[in-house]
This record gives C-alpha cells, structure tokens and sequence, in this order.
C-alpha cells in the first residue's frame, strides 16, 4: 500500500481499477514540411474550417455540459469559443501560415506560447492553461482530421471518455473541462491528475458531477500502472495505491456523513445549508446530500436549449416540482437573469461593449422584457399555492435601485390582482433580493425594510466590488472572495439586515468551501446555499462550531488589510 498526496477537488471517496487517459496519442503531429512545400492559400482555409468545426464543438459540448451539470458551469465554454475569435491569437496563425507553416504546426506553436505564458502565473491563472489546450485540441482534432499523412482519429480521446467500465478511477496529466464534462458519474469512482489545481474548470464541472477527485498529486502518479487498484480520497487529498481492507473500510468515512436533519453551531444556533440547483438533473442529488431546500433556482435554465420561450405553464410544473422534493423546505426561485455573460439567441439581446455593467438580471425584467417577467410572476405565484407552496420565496437578481425592488414588487402585486381577478389559486410567497452589487450593499438596510430576505451573491460581488471581470483571466487575482474589501461589504449587509425581520443568506461559490464555514458563522449569515456536493461538508462543519468563536475569528478577518493577512487568520491557503 502506498499513498500519493494531491489537492483534494471533490470532498467524496471511491475505489475502482486505474485507467490511464493519454489523448496526445491522437494529436500526432506530421513532419514539418520546407515552407517553399507549403500552399499558404490552402492552408488558411483548412484554418478557418478548423475554426467552424471547433466552434460548432465547443457549442455542442456547451449544451451538454448545461443539462448535465447547469448553466453555471457550461458558461466556461463561451469563454473558450471567444479564444476562436482572439485577435492576437488568430492573427499570429494567420501570419505563421502565411510564412510557410502548415496549418497544425501554426496553431501548435501559437498555442504552445499561450499556454506557456499562463502556466508561469500563479493560482487560478495557471489553471486556465487548460482551458487554451481545450480550444487548442479542438482545432489540431479538425486540422489533423482533414490530413491523409496522419492516423489521427477525430474525436476518440472524447469518445473513450463517454463510454468507461464501471469502477474506473481515471488518471491524466490533467484533464479539459471537455474531458470532465463527458464523464458518466456512474462509472468513474474517481479522477486523480498530475497537474491542475481546486479552481480549474474541469475541477468545478467534477464537483458538479460529484466525482471523487484529487488533482496536482505530481510526478508519482505516472509510476501507477493500468489496473492498478486506488482509493481516491477528495477530502483529504489522497490517492491510495493497492489499499489495504481497513484503509478500503473506511472509504465512505473519508467524505462527510450526509446529514438529513437541519443543523446548529454547537452552542445552537441554527445554519440553513441549501443547494444551488441550475436544472431539473440537479434536484436529486440536492436531497441525496441533505440540503436544507434550494437556496438558488436559476430559472434562466428553462429558457435555454429552445426556439421560444418556455410558456406560463412549464414554469409553474418545473417550479411545483422542486417544490415537491423540499416539500418542508424552502426554494428560492431566481427571477430571469440573463444579458451580461448568459444569453439566450431568441431574444436577440444587443451586443453591448461592457455586457456585465449593461442591461441584464432585473433591469431587463422591468424594461423591455416585461411581458417575461409577468408570465414568469404569474407561474411563480400560483406555485407558491401548490402543496408544499408556503416554502416558495422569490428573489430579484442584479438590483442595484430602490425603484427597482418598489417597480418589482408593484408587478407582483400586479400579477396578484390579475389572478384574482381570474379566479385562479395564488399566494405571495416570500420576496428577495441578490446583493450582488456595490449599490445594493450601501442600500440593504433600505431594501431590509421592504423585503423578506437578502441573498448575497458573492461570485458577481466580487467581481463588482474589486472592478474585475469574472470571465477575464488577465485580472484574476483581483477576483477573490476574501479581499478584505469584499468581506467588509458581506458585513455591511449583513449588519444592515439587523433588527429587521429580513434574514440573509450567501448562494455564490464562498458559501460551499468548509474552510470558510467559520468565517461566514462569524459574519452572522442565516443561510448558506452551494453545490450539492459540499452540503454534507459544510453541515457538519457547522455543527462543529462555536458561535462566539467565529465571530472572533470574523471580526480579526475583518481587522486585516490584504488578502494574504486574511488567509493567514483564516489558515487557508493563497490562491
């Protein structure tokens, strides 16, 4: 027996036969030819095929990814179709093409520098090297695809991946989140990489998945051979080789017992642990993990992967259905947030230069498309009458205005009256708001006064608050959660909602890192929503708290000046 050490990625544990996944094997470059050889016409045009196929590859696997493990994952896929369109990247091709080099070594070698450059950055920057050879395999698949001289097979490396024996635990150098996106959870007891880290996409889709996985483990792992039996351990971050009966006993003790009940720090105060739920695959596995309810129903997916718009009624019967599966429990229902980095074709939003700080969330529900959030209202206030109802609450994305919580709740008023008037059961459920914005931080003890809760959205505060664009690697360090800039704006609102009867919670990722359970007990949330996967950690991380503990190790976080001090007082490490 021996043990290989990683960074844990998955909090689960599973036991399977190692399979080595090698997909270069498939990507075997012809030689080079003299450039003088070279018809640069031709090749450029084999380059611009190229581009299609992957564009309509990274399209289909985007829409895979979102019925399988949400939108909010499958979102990194519109990132790698704008690497298709970079300028500076197509252009060195283009240009390298032009001077004699087949298409393939072009792009090889363009995306090689690329991923070079990425790879000698720190923290999550160095992790989105693998989305570049995503992009970059994609297009050598469809260059190499259209070659006579070479054996390539378009595609297998994917194909292999979908079709595993049951038991495998798969090992990479690392994984795309293409590979990882393909896995059936059924089959793969585990994933162990070379490379990679907790932050990369293809980690976050394998947490989607719930698959055990522990990434970065290091050059050890090559000397484990096909078939060789492991235990993967996403909690602590190991990989088990030939385990022994007792180490193979304790395989379901690795991950947290999965805890049914509602639970309290260990001085009694009450945590509300929920789920994020991005499409009707995800309720399931929600109550599988003992979710205190949906803390985070992003709608927006019922109106993906469509022509029209879903009807009043599909709404309502996907609405009652999660309803039905936390029928003592609370669902809070996410109104239509789209425009910024989530569009939908049909609606034809316009193309706007800065699209995060353009017309998305409520400003597009209360401007021209109303008419959506009426039908959306009406769905939503005849399924807060349905059995099981009474635990429906709604919340408003993106506010950022007073006028737009008063407009938003005059329209369900609105919608109210209109069924009474129609004869048809309704009832007001609980209203919210995403504190997602700077304004909406400075205004909560306003917008506590006139709603029912605050749900703080820490991904898009972030982002917000630090004037750094999520899905822009050049400015990732400035895209953490633990910033003592953000932390003091969770506090704020918080400490706003204080002597009101609003309770508020967290949905953005934050809230599902045990590491931090701590610290958000401390800064005083009712309610912590994330990933299915992590509610069984976090819950009994809480229930292993002591509340004036954390609120000591709050107030001393709050005290700090820089994220590394944060950390520091946290014992976490740097990102």
């Amino acid at each position: 027996m021996r043990t290989l050490t990683g960074v844990g990625s998955t909090p689960l544990s599973g036991v399977g036969a190692a399979r080595w996944y090698r997909p270069e094997a498939g990507l075997t470059l012809p030689d080079r030819p003299d450039p003088s050889a070279v018809d640069a016409d031709a090749e450029l045009a084999r380059f611009a095929d190229a581009r299609d196929a992957a564009r309509e590859s990274i399209r289909d696997a985007r829409d895979r990814a979102a019925e399988r493990v949400g939108e909010e994952e499958a979102a990194v896929f519109e990132a790698h179709e704008q690497f298709l369109d970079d300028p500076e990247l197509v252009g060195d091709i283009e240009a390298a093409v032009g001077d004699g080099t087949p298409a393939e070594h072009a792009v090889h070698d363009r995306f090689a520098a690329a991923i070079e450059q990425f790879e000698a950055l720190d923290g999550p920057m160095a992790e989105r090297a693998d989305d570049l050879r995503d992009v970059r395999d994609r297009l050598l698949r469809a260059l190499l695809n259209t070659r006579t001289d070479t054996d390539a097979d378009d595609g297998a490396a994917l194909a292999d991946l979908g079709d595993l024996p049951a038991g495998t635990v798969l090992l990479a150098e690392r994984l795309t989140p293409s590979d990882t996106a393909e896995l059936d959870p059924d089959a793969v007891a585990g994933i162990a990489t070379v490379s990679g880290g907790r932050t990369a996409h293809a980690a976050i889709i394998a947490r989607s998945l719930s698959i055990p996985a522990v990434v970065g483990v290091g050059e050890p792992l090559r000397e484990v051979e096909d078939g060789a039996e492991l235990l993967v351990d996403g909690t602590d971050g190991r990989v088990v080789v030939d385990p022994d009966a007792a180490t193979r006993g304790g395989v379901g003790s690795a991950a947290a017992p999965v805890v049914t009940e509602r639970v309290s720090t260990a001085d009694g105060r009450s945590i509300e642990v929920a789920a994020n739920v991005g499409s009707e695959a995800e309720i399931a596995p929600a109550t599988e993990r003992g979710a205190d309810g949906i803390g985070l129903f992003r709608s927006e997916f019922l109106f993906y992967d469509r022509e029209t718009p879903p009807t009043e009624e599909d709404q309502y019967e996907a609405v009652t259905a999660a309803l039905s599966a936390f029928p003592d429990d609370r669902v809070v229902v996410r109104t239509l947030d789209i425009g910024g980095d989530k569009r939908v074709p049909y609606l034809d939003l316009p193309d706007e230069a800065n699209p995060f700080l353009g017309r998305r969330g409520i400003r597009l529900s209360l401007g021209e498309h109303r008419d959506l959030f009426e039908t959306q209202l009406r769905a939503l206030l005849r399924a807060a009458a349905h059995e099981g109802g009474e635990g429906l609450a709604v919340m408003f994305p993106l506010v950022s205005r007073i006028e737009e919580v008063e407009d938003a709740i005059s329209a369900v008023e609105s919608v109210a009256a209109d069924l009474d008037g129609e004869g048809v059961d309704h009832a007001v459920p609980e209203l919210g708001a995403m504190v997602e914005t700077p304004a909406a931080v400075f205004l909560a003890d306003r917008l506590a006064e006139r709603l029912d809760f605050l749900s703080i959205g820490t991904n898009d505060l972030t982002q917000y608050v630090m004037a750094a664009d999520r899905e822009n690697d050049g400015v990732d360090a400035y895209h953490d959660p633990l910033h003592p800039a953000v932390l003091r704006a969770i506090d704020r609102t918080v400490s706003a909602a204080a002597g009101t009867d609003a309770w508020v919670g967290m949905c953005g990722e934050m809230a599902g890192d045990p590491a931090l359970t701590e610290l958000l007990v401390g800064l005083g949330l009712d309610e912590l929503s994330m990933s299915a996967v992590t509610v069984p950690a976090v819950k009994n991380r809480v229930s292993e708290i002591d509340s004036a503990e954390a609120t000591a190790l709050a107030d001393e976080a709050l005290a700090r000046e820089t994220r590394t001090e944060v950390r520091d007082v946290l014992g976490v490490d740097g990102e």
